[in-house]
């Protein structure tokens, strides 16, 4: 992922939608942070980050302006939690993805050798 955005990026990349909003729920703090973070990642970039590094600051902060949670919330999000795969789950679900299996990954050999 790049580290520099011009603000002109920040706002066609990184703005929360209502969509988004809708999404985040009632969620408060560091979880709201730590899952509008994965989920403007996930949009942007087709994955999930691995953790707090893969995330440029400038990005956390603002993200954390958008949704109202102090930037500081950001280092008490837990990347390898329960709750940060319940997130990343429902990111997907509303975005409309699924994990891969090993039946699709079957079906790519498959179609690769046709």
């Amino acid at each position: 992922m790049k580290r520099s955005w011009t603000p002109e990026e920040l706002v066609e990349q990184w703005s929360v939608t209502p969509r988004d909003l809708q999404a985040i729920g009632n969620k408060s703090g560091a979880t709201r942070l730590g899952f509008v973070v994965a989920l403007k990642y996930f949009q942007c970039e087709g994955r999930f980050p691995r953790g707090r590094q893969d995330v440029p600051w400038l990005i956390v902060s603002f993200l954390a302006t958008q949704v109202q949670v102090p930037v500081e919330a950001w280092n008490e999000y837990r990347w390898d939690s329960r709750a940060a795969t319940y997130h990343r789950g429902q990111i997907r679900d509303v975005l409309g993805f699924r994990e891969v299996t090993s039946a699709d990954g079957d079906a790519l050999v498959t179609w690769l050798l046709t």
